[in-house]
């Protein structure tokens, strides 16, 4: 056995709640060596990953890797919340007995670490100094190498986070190991990984998986399902699957900052790291914050709800990332950004990469070409259009490295929320923006937040597949306490957010989208704002305030006047089968507030007229 204390000592890591920590998963996952790892470790890691073949030099200061092919993703069905309390199961969080649960994955990863390093990362999910910081701290520990990289450019890494911590014991426990990925049984009855944060013991257990939010603990797992549990038992905040951005107004000064949820592609990523369009980048500076959670609270000095970003860097999405979707997605993974690729395709002679949607065809030249499985492309058959990247290829790269990043994304104070959005991917019935002045109604139009489902996955055309606020795989708690949280902490503020929905996704009979979207969403977003700030008044409808044409900013716009015309109205018809579809998904949540019934009826009432 590793001299565990030896090893602590020579590290300078004082907190004696975390040696103990770490002795104790050390004897359960008997590893030949430990090593605790800061950011200031990066440098040599990268040298040693890619000296061991883990990574492969993709540039100048770029790097790539590839997964275990049955390892490409975060796997719902594996994924547990586990409390002591049964009246924390909800209808999506796949809710499990706690000591149950952590019987079941000391016995999967006793012994698993033999022959391996044990990494020791403590780890920070917000600035410095942050009012939410007794929430942030975490130590993970973990078998592979990549995934400390990976966690150094997610969240902020060292040992003064644990050391100077005003109560020692409260981190978060997050133990991660890998397993014996060729012989886990990956989609079968069989099935060995297990990904569960145990809530109420603040202990974050995943097995099985070397992948993204499985391996990077403090990603999904603590900065959404953890930090969602501890919210609602503090009382204090709400953890969410919430982009953040900021907009000024060069021309007056005024600044506004907006956070939403989207579901799965639904544009999240796209928007908050959208740039003003070409027409109006004069007046009109956008500011990057964040594209995947936020932490919300009110500040009793000014009763307003306030923002912040947890993560340190960005994991993102490759596929259709381009200089027309995303050029400052582009701009933060160039040479000598430090970015890690993940199952993208490689070229083991240029150490080129490429992704579906990086460029309107592949690479005519396929010499040296790899895909994400490794395979050489030159060797397909003829007819083989198969992805040469993985679907769910990744990108992980630093805040700092993205180029309109806020100037303030650190600043520990948070910054002001102007606007809480949501948006969904349907073709229909949903306007381009509606706004919602009213609290309960706002909430509820998060908890009925959905995307259009095919019809043949969900058997019902028009249904939407719902995603309450975004947050389906990720609540720790049961859906209707949920409701009354937000309720709770948003209402606290006097000086509340303005709600909307927006939809960039309306589609004619033929197919086309009768928006433009991309850099053009912005104009949705600053008529909210002037909404919110009272310069505009809108057209009052059944489900919210929509815009006038006259209201909106259209300079520069190619949209028809017919495309228009549609995106500005709701089709009541659609809008009366919506509410049924929305009654029979409430009603499976318990205990949800009675103002959000409230609000189901008085919307339902003003449809039928």
């Amino acid at each position: 056995m590793v001299d565990v204390e030896a090893v602590l000592d020579e590290a300078g890591l004082k907190n004696t709640h975390v040696r103990e920590y770490v002795a104790h998963w050390a004897a359960i996952t008997q590893p030949e060596r430990i090593e605790v790892v800061t950011a200031d470790d990066d440098a040599r890691l990268l040298a040693e990953a890619v000296e061991a073949g883990e990574l492969l030099p993709a540039g100048e200061g770029r790097y790539y890797s590839r997964s275990y092919y049955k390892d490409t993703a975060r796997s719902e069905e594996r994924t547990v919340v586990a409390t002591h309390r049964p009246e924390d199961k909800g209808v999506y969080n796949n809710w499990k007995p706690a000591d149950d649960v952590t019987a079941v994955q000391v016995e999967r990863m006793r012994g698993a670490s033999q022959g391996k390093t044990m990494y020791v990362i403590p780890y920070l999910m917000a600035p410095p100094g942050s009012p939410l910081e007794k929430y942030a701290v975490g130590v993970q520990l973990t078998d592979t190498r990549p995934v400390v990289l990976h966690m150094i450019r997610m969240s902020r890494v060292g040992i003064e986070f644990v050391d100077n911590l005003a109560e020692p014991d409260t981190f978060v426990r997050a133990v991660h190991v890998t397993g014996d990925l060729e012989n886990l049984g990956q989609g079968t009855p069989d099935d060995q990984r297990l990904f569960a944060t145990v809530a109420d013991d603040r202990t974050i257990l995943h097995f099985g998986s070397s992948y993204g939010g499985n391996a990077l603990l403090g990603k999904i797992a603590h900065g959404l399902r953890q930090a969602c549990y501890d919210g609602r038992e503090s009382g204090i905040f709400l953890a969410e699957q919430f982009m953040l951005l900021g907009i000024t107004d060069k021309q007056t000064g005024q600044r506004w900052h907006i956070c939403g949820g989207f579901p799965s592609a639904s544009g999240k990523t796209n928007l908050a790291m959208t740039l003003a369009p070409d027409a109006l980048g004069e007046r009109y500076h956008v500011e990057f914050y964040g594209d995947d959670i936020a932490w919300l609270w009110v500040n009793p000095d000014d009763g307003r709800v306030y923002g912040m970003n947890p993560e340190f860097g960005v994991f993102g999405v490759a596929k259709d990332t381009n200089e027309k979707t995303n050029p400052t997605a582009l701009d933060s993974i160039g040479d000598g950004s430090g970015v890690i690729f993940t199952n993208v395709a490689y070229n083991e002679d240029t150490h080129e990469v490429w992704w579906e949607g990086r460029t309107p065809t592949p690479p005519a030249d396929l010499t040296g070409w790899l895909d994400w499985k490794g395979e050489r492309i030159a060797d397909r058959a003829p007819r083989d259009d198969s992805p040469w990247a993985h679907p769910n290829s990744r990108f992980t790269t630093t805040l700092a490295n993205v180029p309109n990043v806020a100037k303030d994304f650190a600043d520990p104070a948070g910054v002001p929320i102007d606007g809480i959005i949501f948006g969904g991917r349907t073709r229909d019935r949903e306007p381009l923006v509606r706004a919602i002045t009213d609290l309960a109604e706002g909430v509820y139009d998060g908890l009925t937040l959905g995307a259009e489902a095919t019809f043949a996955a969900e058997g019902v055309e028009g249904q939407l597949r719902y995603d309450p606020m975004s947050m389906r795989p990720f609540m720790a708690y049961g859906e209707g306490d949920y409701a009354a949280h937000w309720l709770k902490i948003i209402g606290a503020a006097t000086d509340q957010p303005i709600f909307a929905h927006v939809n960039w996704f309306q589609r004619g009979e033929d197919g086309h989208f009768r928006w433009p979207g991309y850099r053009e969403n912005l104009r949705a977003l600053l008529w909210l704002m002037r909404f919110k700030d009272g310069d505009v008044e809108g057209v009052q409808t059944p489900v919210g305030v929509l815009p006038t044409e006259e209201e909106l900013e259209l300079t520069g716009v190619d949209v028809t006047a017919e495309d228009l015309d549609l995106i500005l109205s709701i089709d009541t018809e659609r809008w009366q089968q919506e509410m049924g579809f929305r009654e029979a998904h409430l009603q499976q949540f318990e205990r949800l507030p009675e103002e959000i019934w409230e609000v189901h009826r008085r919307v339902a009432r003003a449809l039928e007229g």
